[in-house]
């Protein structure tokens, strides 16, 4: 099937808004991208900062470490390195050229109480207020939903800058990608036909970027190397690399790596594990160049795809969604059907679809692994014809219906989940007196 030149546009504007490059964990970036432009519209060095986030920014900043912070970790590093060493042009790179001297005046300035944190209530999953003031003035910005989304400026107490709301046109003037419009078969039919001229230099640069951290994170001891633990004690087959591969990213990038990556949904762990498992199939399977960005294609689309019924932040570990991606893309890759690969979808859903988010941090990496395996066992089943069916729990015979299950489930039925998993995080309940 020939998908409308509307259909098409729509899925290569959605990559082209989505594939972006980030420095390190998003949140954090997204904390010190907010308060260098807060800083960038005061004018002056503040005397006091306030970040206000969601719990969902809370739980994702406390446990990983801040990017060229060297190891610094927690909101106040991300707000303050954002202003003394941050570029607010540089969006979801801004803490890019960081220096030695910014890194110790951040440490004097965290210590000296410069920057507090509060919980905003009864905001969107994905919120962050950075506020800051001099004696005479006070700027703040406002930034929702995703990552580099401002949605107001105030400086003084007047409003610089509000967004419009749901407006369909991007900064640049191009219009934005309608992730209502995706379905499987539309991106099967999309990665299919589309002119690779349109999204090649996109996809090469998530090759490149994606594949330099995960060497990085295989070579040298970042986190609990999870990556090079699976290749030093199973197989070096290409199931144990392609897991290993996404794993070793995630070591690299939750423990501080300032190698920048190539996002997805938002997300670099999600980036990284949409990208290696393609990338070393189609190594072992020695695909041309072509092939595999048509396989990047599927899997980058399906994790997108699943991920909006869900949203950028919540309970559901978007590393699912993103092997989810990476095991329809291999299913694609091996001359599966519409049935074949949804089935994969299906099977991995069905599998690892409970896993919980509690935060960025070190122990990703390991999820990121289980949820790679978790695809390859769904891709292997489904292209033997083996699915888990209908009526099994959350799973519908139709794929499209399963997703959005999924999607219900993690979007609404996670939410108290995802309340409880921050309490804890933030020693607000005690856990054995209700047990």
């Amino acid at each position: 099937m020939q998908l409308t030149a509307e259909l098409s546009q729509n899925y290569t504007a959605i990559l082209k808004e989505e594939l972006v490059a980030a420095m390190g964990c998003t949140e954090p970036i997204a904390i010190a991208y907010a308060a260098a432009k807060a800083y960038q519209e005061l004018g002056e060095m503040p005397e006091h900062i306030t970040i206000s986030c969601s719990g969902n920014m809370i739980k994702n900043v406390k446990g990983v470490t801040v990017p060229n912070s060297g190891g610094q970790k927690g909101i106040e590093t991300a707000a303050v390195l954002g202003v003394v060493g941050g570029k607010a042009d540089k969006m979801l790179e801004v803490l890019e050229s960081v220096d030695d001297e910014a890194r110790e005046r951040t440490r004097e300035l965290v210590a000296a109480g410069i920057c507090d944190v509060t919980l905003a209530e009864n905001v969107p999953n994905l919120y962050i207020k950075a506020e800051m003031w001099t004696s005479d003035h006070k700027a703040s910005v406002t930034i929702e939903e995703h990552h580099t989304d401002i949605t107001e400026i105030e400086k003084d107490g007047k409003t610089v800058f509000i967004a419009e709301k749901s407006t369909p046109v991007r900064e640049d003037g191009a219009l934005k990608g309608d992730r209502s419009k995706m379905t499987l078969r539309g991106i099967i039919d999309y990665a299919n036909t589309v002119d690779l001229a349109d999204v090649e230099e996109t996809l090469e640069r998530q090759v490149r970027f994606n594949t330099a951290i995960s060497q990085e994170g295989l070579d040298n001891p970042w986190g609990a190397r999870v990556g090079k633990t699976m290749l030093e004690n199973w197989s070096d087959d290409v199931k144990c690399c392609a897991c290993a591969r996404a794993a070793a990213g995630s070591d690299a990038r939750m423990s501080g790596c300032p190698m920048p990556v190539i996002i997805n949904s938002g997300s670099g762990n999600q980036g990284i594990t949409v990208t290696m498992p393609i990338v070393t199939y189609a190594e072992r399977w020695h695909l041309s160049r072509e092939k595999m960005y048509r396989c990047l294609l599927v899997s980058n689309l399906v994790s997108i795809y699943i991920k909006h019924y869900i949203g950028s932040l919540s309970a559901f570990c978007g590393a699912v969604s993103a092997a989810c991606g990476a095991g329809a893309g291999i299913t694609y890759m091996s001359g599966g059907t519409y049935e074949q690969i949804g089935g994969t979808i299906t099977n991995t859903l069905g599998n690892v679809g409970g896993i919980v988010c509690d935060g960025a941090k070190p122990s990703c990496a390991a999820k990121i692994a289980s949820s790679v395996h978790a695809a390859l066992l769904a891709h292997y089943m489904s292209i033997s014809s083996k699915e888990f069916q209908g009526g099994e729990g959350f799973i519908e015979s139709d794929v499209e219906e399963t997703i959005k299950n999924m999607g219900y489930i993690g979007k609404i039925g996670m939410r108290e989940t995802d309340k409880e998993i921050l309490n804890v995080m933030i020693d607000k309940v005690d856990v054995d007196s209700c047990l």
